[in-house]
């Protein structure tokens, strides 16, 4: 592998590494800790666990194209994260919650440990996975 290969592969594997971790956490949280997911966790999910698939095998491909459609999913998935992070911060009025039936979106449970809040967690881990895109798409280019 050249350098230059090898360097936009490392940041293609950093996207899918924080992909999988977020995807098993998720899992973790709700089977095992039996904390039941909130309507914008599930969108969340619906995003995140295709960037674990996809990202794994174009890693393991060593195919540093994929930003082309993995970006997409990653930015969809960062902008209901913000919007749910703006809801649990309370930034966004109550009428407009998306949350009539299950778990609250802005709830206290929507916690790790009583002190990580899940939102910011996945935005966090879509803006990871946006920024590691961006940048094997740029050593693509350069």
């Amino acid at each position: 592998m050249l350098p230059d290969q090898e360097g936009r592969w490392s940041f293609l594997y950093l996207a899918w590494l924080v992909a999988l971790v977020a995807s098993l956490s998720a899992l973790f949280i709700g089977e095992v800790m039996g904390q039941a997911p909130c309507s914008l966790c599930w969108q969340q999910r619906a995003f995140m666990f295709p960037l674990a698939i996809l990202l794994a095998i174009a890693s393991f491909r060593a195919d540093t194209t994929v930003w082309r459609y993995a970006l997409p999913l990653a930015a969809l998935g960062a902008a209901i994260a913000l919007f749910h992070s703006l809801l649990y911060a309370g930034l966004i009025p109550e009428g407009i919650q998306p949350c009539s039936q299950g778990p609250s979106c802005a709830s206290a449970e929507m916690t790790v440990l009583g002190v990580l809040p899940l939102p910011y967690l996945s935005l966090a881990a879509f803006l990871a996975i946006v920024l590691a895109l961006l940048a094997s798409k740029s050593k693509a280019h350069s």
